[in-house]
């Protein structure tokens, strides 16, 4: 196919990201006095003990893994079924960078605190051990496993790093303040002496979410009004002044963390969740949010330089976040975030990071993408996304075609899917299942095949034997990843 012998190209122009006035006396300056108050603010700006730090002895330096390997796959899968080993099996690492960020050493840049946060970083059920592995690659210290999610520490410019480059997490929480509870006054009690002001003003807007896991509080909603109104009082108190509240777009989002006996306060430097790349305004009938999708291109192994089909390909998100991995461009590198609103934002550190990682964007894919589906509408939806995605039509090709009968681009390559199910297909259409079966028997011979579904009965259908069957959650939808290696006479249902 000569069309496919294209080597497409990636269009990343210049794109001005609006960033929020802040007052001399908010701005990060340089010099001794400022850096012993910047030393201040950041113990300040924790309540509970920072992440510890090796001894000298034991102390190594952990750069960044660099993006210009991300066409290697930066968080490839982990071994399974010891993937699903008990969390204390897992190694933790105890490796820390005191180095400050080259930007921040530069002749007149602003200094930068090398104080290290405690950061949580949520993800999509099933993801955790892509996560984890995706925090490693990009050299995060003493990343640890937690529930749907994980937890590591980061300097802030790494929290701004996680938010720019994470594919998996869903958005990046910096843990600000923690206590035992026991009664609803006392969660007052820790957001009221928590220093907020260091972070946000009464001048910004506020909102404030709660969860809980196991927690014996009797109202999550009464939880989430004491810890507002601790908030509040504690700007009040220092400022003069209440903020507003703002469910929508506020200036500043506060997470409260309940378990049986303790909360967290975390402050999201996310905005909306990092899922929202900025470019998908046609979702289909039955979408993947964007992290799932990256994860589940991790967890079918997919390798950024070989050939990808999508035999269902809907609004293009598989193919889409394909196509970013291979090239190397962050996820995060076009949309706004809630740090850009926080008092110690600095506009420089920032556009210097996006900078490097614009750098680092191959120009050209080394294998084609491909995908097709049957209605004419939904492929012209996909070619929008892709066009807002900043890639051209030659870094992706849509096309009509009908999955019973598309045959392989080419002789090896992986085949990434979200077959239709539910109300999209009839489930007792057993027929359709065969017949696509049958042409990937006849046609994809050491072709990966990869299909999320939530019809747990689809290997069945296929009559085919995965040889993993990865849970996973599409929103509230429970799925399985099913996992196929089209070899012939293999794997074939008795």
């Amino acid at each position: 196919m000569s069309d496919q012998a294209k080597r497409p190209t990636l269009s990343l122009g210049k794109k001005k990201t609006e960033a929020r006035s802040v007052a001399p006396s908010e701005r990060v300056r340089s010099g001794p006095r400022a850096a012993r108050r910047a030393a201040q603010i950041a113990r300040q700006h924790t309540d509970t003990p920072p992440v510890e730090r090796p001894s000298s002895d034991t102390q190594a330096t952990r750069s960044a893994s660099s993006p210009s390997k991300a066409r290697k796959n930066p968080y490839p899968p982990a071994e399974r079924p010891d993937a699903r080993a008990p969390r204390a099996e897992r190694p933790v690492s105890s490796r820390f960078n005191h180095s400050p960020d080259a930007s921040a050493q530069r002749p007149g840049a602003p200094r930068q605190t090398r104080n290290l946060f405690r950061v949580f970083a949520p993800c999509p059920q099933g993801l955790e051990d892509v996560l984890y592995n995706e925090l490693e690659a990009l050299g995060f210290t003493h990343v640890k496993l937690g529930r749907a999610g994980c937890h590591f520490g980061a300097d802030w410019a790494g929290v701004l790093k996680a938010n720019l480059y994470s594919r998996i997490a869903t958005r990046i929480l910096v843990q600000v303040a923690y206590a035992k509870v026991h009664h609803e006054d006392d969660i007052y009690e820790l957001a009221l002496n928590t220093r907020w002001e260091d972070w946000f003003g009464p001048d910004d807007t506020l909102r404030v979410d709660t969860s809980a896991v196991r927690s014996p509080m009797q109202s999550l909603q009464f939880c989430n009004l004491r810890a507002k109104d601790g908030v509040c009082d504690r700007l009040r108190r220092v400022a003069g002044a209440r903020p507003d509240i703002d469910t929508v777009r506020p200036d500043a989002k506060v997470h409260v963390f309940l378990d049986q006996d303790s909360a967290t306060l975390y402050l999201d430097t996310s905005g909306e969740s990092l899922f929202k790349r900025g470019w998908r305004h046609h979702k289909g009938e039955a979408p993947l949010r964007e992290n799932l999708a990256a994860g589940v291109l991790a967890l079918a192994g997919w390798d950024p330089n070989a050939p990808l089909m999508d035999s269902f390909c809907g609004s293009g998100t598989i193919l889409i976040e394909a196509a970013w991995i291979a090239l190397g461009a962050p996820p995060g590198i076009w949309r706004p975030f809630h740090f850009e609103r926080l008092r110690n934002h600095n506009p420089r550190l920032w556009q210097d990071l996006k900078a490097e990682a614009r750098e680092h964007i191959a120009p050209r894919l080394e294998a084609p993408l491909v995908g097709y589906d049957l209605n004419p509408n939904v492929i012209e939806a996909a070619k929008l996304n892709l066009e807002r995605a900043h890639l051209t039509s030659d870094t992706i090709r849509f096309e009509v075609g009908d999955a019973l009968q598309v045959k392989p681009i080419a002789e090896q390559g992986y085949l990434v899917s979200n077959p239709p199910y539910g109300e999209r297909l009839d489930a007792a259409n057993i027929e359709f299942w065969r017949d696509w079966s049958a042409n990937l028997k006849a046609n994809f011979s050491d072709w990966q095949i990869s299909l999320i579904s939530s019809d747990l009965e689809l290997p069945k259908h296929l009559r085919l034997k995965p040889k993993q069957r990865i849970p996973l959650y599409n929103g509230a939808l429970e799925c399985r990843l099913f996992n196929f290696e089209m070899v012939a006479d293999s794997y074939r249902e008795r």
